[in-house]
């Protein structure tokens, strides 16, 4: 049964709007100097852009994240909510995205993890940041893990 109210929806969807938007233009600003790792939890940060699924507009969303091998993993968690974050929702509708890892920005494919490789990704970044593991027993939707493969440009069109 869903604890959200839809009051607190709103209030931490502006709150989180807020604060992505000012985590994403420091970090694009400065290169990932500023908002790259200087967090609360040490987590090293990456920048998704995403296509609005109703706009069309570009979204940056901070996100922390892990690597397995040439693969980045993030976690799609929303502090626990009972709903998808709409970062999470853009790329379902269109999976074809930018990453940028401090300076570095990038065209990549994101795809939801599933079975034995998403308890891999999974465990990349919750057993280093147990605060997933709190988020998930938060919440009755199955949290999603979205791996981040790079593209390589030249090889599209």
């Amino acid at each position: 049964m869903p604890r959200d109210t839809p009051k607190e929806i709103r209030e931490r969807d502006e709150r989180y709007r807020v604060r992505s938007l000012d985590h994403a233009a420091r970090y694009v600003a400065t290169g990932g100097r500023d908002g790259y790792d200087n967090n609360s939890n040490g987590a090293p940060t990456l920048i998704l852009f995403t296509r609005g699924r109703r706009t069309g507009k570009e979204i940056a969303t901070p996100l922390y994240y892990g690597q397995a091998g040439d693969r980045y993993v993030v976690i799609a968690s929303y502090a626990g909510a009972d709903a998808h974050p709409k970062w999470y929702l853009n790329l379902e509708a269109d999976p074809q995205v930018e990453v940028q890892v401090r300076d570095e920005r990038f065209p990549a494919t994101a795809r939801t993890a599933e079975g034995g490789e998403r308890d891999e990704c999974w465990a990349l970044l919750a057993d280093r940041f147990d605060f997933y593991n709190q988020y998930a027993r938060d919440t009755e939707r199955e949290i999603p893990v979205v791996i981040l493969e790079r593209r390589n440009p030249d090889a599209e069109g």
